[in-house]
Formats: structure tokens, C-alpha cells, sequence
């Protein structure tokens, strides 16, 4: 094909987060902001010393790092939870036991910020608790700090990434698995990952990390931000482009459809879908049908991770 193109991850590099931010210390309310409008979170540790980085805290500790962070954004979720129920709490009381639907639907929104107000003020992220679908939806519209999906990232010195060994990460890993368990905990160094990024010619690049004999983690680290967020890709393929998308695992085919366009979505009338094995084994796109490798779904069918599809449409052409 004449153009490829890939799908991406978009990492946003916010400044480190300090004690007492959730009243103001530090940036303070423009960082948790800044962290409210994204999907998960990669919340790196510092796991080295170094005389000549200093530590706003002084002696480098991890596991106090972790909890001044985690402690910041619960407090923060529990102002912005108390803010609602104090500027909602008359209205409800007033509407008594009875009510229209829609009153109901209120009342019921209230009792759930309620709930997860007493959740997060008790030391619990909520994305660790257990809520039924109305209570998620009611969640997901609060845009939650602890909501978010975490992935740690501990930040080693190049010596110790090299050589895979560091004292703080068993202690790191030992409070995850007693604070936060199930989520993932993926040493790398800036420091190192700072040298391969200044190398701009590809094989000089892989020549390096050979030549110190670790590869960069950074397609590690991507592709763990993919599976936090529940994300996949599928390919549209055609003689002058082949390109990957990104939706949720899990979505239909009218869902993926919308990525690329509502009208397709829309007016979707049924999809071909090859799989990239039988692409691969057969040898080309007419093979694969002389194969009766060629599959048709409908539009409510689930798309599946590296599907290659051919959208038909009714309205306007199909994409390819």
C-alpha cells in the first residue's frame, strides 16, 4: 500500500503530584484537573537515588510516595462527591417518598454519589468496588480520579534496569498486591529510554539496545495502556491505504463503524471481515476468497482484535 497508518496512545506527561494538592498545594487543583480528563493512569514511582535528583519529600520511599498519591485523589473525589450532594440534597429531600419518574431517576442518582462518597472517604478507590450498570452510568458521568485504571510504572536507574535488580521493587510490588491488587507494575528507566529516544536512525537504535542487551519497554508499556483501557484495533485495507483503529473490545460492528464515520455506522448494511492468519497463509485477498476464507457479518456482530473488515454501507462508498 502506498500509506500506513498506525493507531496510537496518547500520554500526556502531567507534573508530579505533591502532598496537600487536593486543597490547593503544589498545581494543586490544575493537576488534578489535568488528570480528570483522561481515560487511565500511569502512575510512575521513583525506585532510585540519586544525590543530585532531589526528592520533594527528601529520602526516597516508594511506598509513601504511593500513598501520598492515592490519598490526594480519594480526597479529591470525596470534595467533588460532597460538593454535589450539598448542592443537591434539599431538592431531594424535598421531593418526599413520591415523585415522577424522573424524579425517581434523581433520587436514585443521589443515593448512588451517596454511596460511592462513603466508598472513597472509607480509603477505597472506586474502581475497586462492585456496582451494578445504573450506578456505573451515574459513575462514569462524575469523571472520578480513582475511577480510572492505574498502571505503575517504577522508575530505575539505567544500572539497575540493565542488570534487573532493584530494592525498592518488591517492596513496591508487595503494596499493590496489598493495596491494589490485579494491577500491573512495569520497572523501566528514564534515564535509558531517554538515550534510545535520541538515537533518531531505526537500526541504530536497535543496534544499541542489542548492544546493551535490553530492548526498550516502551511497546510494553503501550500495549499494557491498551489493555487497562479495554481497547483493540481492527485494519481497513485497500491498494492506497491500510490503517489501524482503535475501539473497545467487546463493541459491534456499528460501533467500530463510527470510528471512521457516522454515516457508515449509520446506514451499515453488512461487513467482510478477513482474519490476518488466512490473509497471511493464503497470500493475497483473492486467494483467501478462492479459499472461502472470506467472512460476512452483520452489523450487530462483534468485531474481534486485528479483524481486517470492508464496511458496506448504504450511504455513500463502503470503506475499505
Amino acid at each position: 500500500p502506498g500509506s500506513r497508518i498506525p493507531a496510537h496512545l496518547t500520554i500526556i506527561d502531567i507534573a508530579g503530584l505533591v502532598k496537600g494538592a487536593s486543597t490547593g498545594a503544589g498545581l494543586g487543583n490544575a493537576f488534578l484537573s489535568n488528570i480528570s480528563a483522561v481515560d487511565g493512569i500511569f502512575h510512575v514511582v521513583r525506585a532510585f537515588n540519586d544525590p543530585d535528583v532531589v526528592h520533594v519529600e527528601g529520602e526516597v520511599e516508594p511506598t509513601r510516595d504511593l500513598e501520598i498519591i492515592h490519598n490526594e485523589l480519594r480526597l479529591k473525589d470525596t470534595a467533588m462527591l460532597n460538593k454535589y450532594i450539598e448542592a443537591n440534597q434539599r431538592n431531594i429531600e424535598r421531593m418526599g417518598s413520591g415523585g415522577s419518574v424522573d424524579d425517581k431517576k434523581k433520587k436514585d442518582e443521589f443515593n448512588t454519589i451517596v454511596k460511592v462518597r462513603d466508598w472513597v472517604a472509607s480509603g477505597k478507590d472506586v474502581r475497586k468496588g462492585e456496582w451494578t450498570n445504573k450506578e456505573i452510568e451515574v459513575i462514569n458521568g462524575q469523571y472520578l480520579l480513582t475511577a480510572k485504571p492505574v498502571t505503575y510504572l517504577a522508575n530505575v536507574s539505567e544500572r539497575d534496569y540493565l542488570r534487573r535488580k532493584n530494592k525498592f521493587l518488591p517492596v513496591i510490588k508487595k503494596w499493590i498486591d496489598e493495596n491494589n491488587p490485579g494491577d500491573k507494575l512495569i520497572p523501566f528507566s528514564a534515564a535509558y529510554e531517554s538515550e534510545l529516544a535520541a538515537i533518531e536512525d531505526p537500526a541504530e537504535k536497535a543496534k544499541a539496545a542489542e548492544e546493551k542487551g535490553v530492548p526498550s519497554v516502551f511497546p510494553k508499556i503501550i500495549i499494557t495502556g491498551y489493555e487497562q483501557l479495554n481497547l483493540m484495533h481492527f485494519f481497513t485495507a485497500g491498494a492506497k491505504e491500510v490503517r489501524a483503529w482503535t475501539c473497545r473490545r467487546g463493541a459491534k460492528m456499528t460501533d467500530a463503524a463510527r470510528n471512521i464515520h457516522n454515516d457508515i455506522a449509520n446506514s451499515l448494511i453488512q461487513v467482510d471481515v478477513m482474519k490476518f492468519d488466512d490473509l497471511k497463509a493464503t497470500g493475497s485477498e483473492s486467494a483467501l476468497k478462492a479459499a472461502g476464507k472470506l467472512h460476512i457479518r452483520g452489523k450487530d456482530a462483534i468485531i474481534e482484535d486485528g479483524d481486517i473488515v470492508y464496511f458496506r454501507s448504504g450511504e455513500g462508498k463502503a470503506k475499505k
